[in-house]
């Protein structure tokens, strides 16, 4: 019997990449992983791989930009188990590049909901359970983009990402009276479908990437739930407010 037997953890954009390597490692830990995503098929089929692995999960599907889709799902989420010990807001991404003075303010909005919204839509939504929950945590992702503002065109990327660094320590301290811990992980260049275009298109430039970090080469997506799984635990209790760069020391710009 698992020591984390009746815990729920709380996955945003788990379908694939990180997100679902981050489900896979919840879930072997031995919480109930409640996976979310927009894409049903590829949940449906994700949720076939946990179980087969003897992990108890779940699929949810709802737009992480969609203020009452959000709110109603984690709302049903928290009722069904009455409880979120983890909140993982993984769902996120570049949106497509565009340079400030072509930039349409409806891709500003849809960056700016799909990086930071969706943060605060989930974490609102959650609190009520996560104070019901057992060492209760969110977890979020920032980025390098967060501090360089991000390559060309990915400006509003990293706006909306420097926007999730100040959130989680907003809600750090918010939540810090009810013994709930806020926390970011900043993932480097991590191998995963997100880089799959320019791997495809521009092998030579995807190779040249770990020229620019210390360790030599790129991260696996496995080395990113690792460190969400410590933050998770009791091993981490006394860590809330804080950042985790995990890009084999890429912040460093080398």
């Amino acid at each position: 019997m698992s020591k984390l037997e009746g815990k729920v953890a709380v996955i945003t954009g788990a379908t694939g990449g990180i997100g679902f390597e981050v489900a896979k490692r919840l879930g072997k830990d031995g919480y109930t992983v409640i996976l979310n995503g927009i894409d049903d098929e590829a949940g449906a089929k994700r949720i076939d791989e946990l179980t087969a692995e003897g992990i108890t999960a779940e699929y949810y599907g709802f737009d992480v930009t969609n203020e009452e889709a959000v709110t109603s799902n984690i709302t049903k989420i928290g009722e069904k188990f009455g409880k979120i010990d983890v909140l993982v807001n993984n769902a996120g991404g570049l949106g497509g590049r565009s340079r400030f003075e072509e930039m349409t303010t409806e891709f500003y909005r849809f960056v700016m909901a799909l990086n930071l919204d969706s943060v605060f839509f989930a974490s609102r939504a959650a609190i009520p359970f996560l104070k019901k929950g057992d060492n209760a945590t969110i977890i979020n992702y920032t980025s390098n983009a967060a501090w360089n503002a991000g390559g060309p065109g990915a400006g509003i990327y990293g706006t909306s990402k420097a926007g999730v660094h100040a959130i989680t320590r907003a809600l750090a301290k918010d939540l810090a009276e009810y013994g709930i811990r806020v926390n970011a992980v900043s993932p480097g260049t991590i191998d995963t479908p997100f880089h799959a275009q320019i791997k495809s298109t521009k092998p030579e430039v995807f190779a040249s990437w770990k020229n620019n970090i210390l360790l030599g080469r790129l991260g696996q997506p496995e080395e990113v739930a690792s460190v969400i799984s410590f933050l998770a635990s009791k091993d981490a209790a006394f860590i809330t407010a804080e950042t985790i760069q995990i890009g084999g020391g890429q912040a460093l710009g080398i």
